[in-house]
C-alpha cells in the first residue's frame, strides 16, 4: 500500500511504534534501576509513568494533526505536522547521541526514520495543494492532456 498522502496512517504507524518502545524504554530503565538501588526504584517508576504520558501524548496530538491534514487535505495542517516533526527529529538526533542503552539508541533512530518519513509524506501532502496526489509524469499527462495550438 502506498502513503502518498496518508499522513493520518503514518502518524498512527509512528504512534504505535514509538508507544510500544517506550514501554519497552521504561520497563528497561525501572528493572535497572530497581535492580542496582532500591532506593530509587519507587521514584524512578513515578518518573518513567510521566515521562510514558508526556510522550504518548505528544505523539497521539502528532497523530490528531496528521489525520486532520489528510482528512482536510490541509496546507496549514500540513506545515504544522512538517514543524512537528523537526522537533522530534531533533529530539529523536539529541538522544540517539546520548543513549544510556541499546534500547535507547533502537528507539531514538527508529523515532528518527519515522519522523523523517511523516515529514516526507506530509510534505507531498503540502505540495499536491488540497489535490490529488500525482506520482508520474504520464499520470500528470493523463490527468492534465496537453491543449492543441
Amino acid at each position: 500500500m502506498l502513503l502518498h498522502y496518508r499522513t493520518g496512517l503514518a502518524t498512527l504507524i509512528q504512534f504505535i511504534t514509538l508507544s510500544l518502545l517506550g514501554i519497552a524504554n521504561g520497563l528497561d530503565s525501572v528493572i535497572t534501576t530497581c535492580g542496582n538501588n532500591r532506593n530509587n526504584c519507587v521514584s524512578n517508576l513515578l518518573v518513567s509513568t510521566v515521562f510514558f504520558l508526556l510522550t504518548v501524548g505528544w505523539f497521539a496530538g502528532i497523530w490528531l494533526v496528521g489525520y486532520a491534514a489528510q482528512d482536510r487535505r490541509s496546507r496549514k495542517l500540513a506545515l504544522i505536522l512538517i514543524a512537528m516533526e523537526l522537533v522530534v527529529l531533533l529530539v529523536a538526533t539529541f538522544n540517539a547521541r546520548h543513549h544510556t542503552n541499546l534500547i535507547s539508541f533502537i528507539t531514538s533512530v527508529t523515532d528518527a526514520l519515522l519522523a523523517v518519513w511523516v515529514i516526507l509524506v506530509a510534505w507531498r501532502l503540502r505540495r499536491a495543494k488540497g489535490g490529488r496526489i500525482v506520482t508520474s509524469e504520464r499520470a500528470r499527462q493523463r490527468r492534465n492532456p496537453p491543449t492543441a495550438l
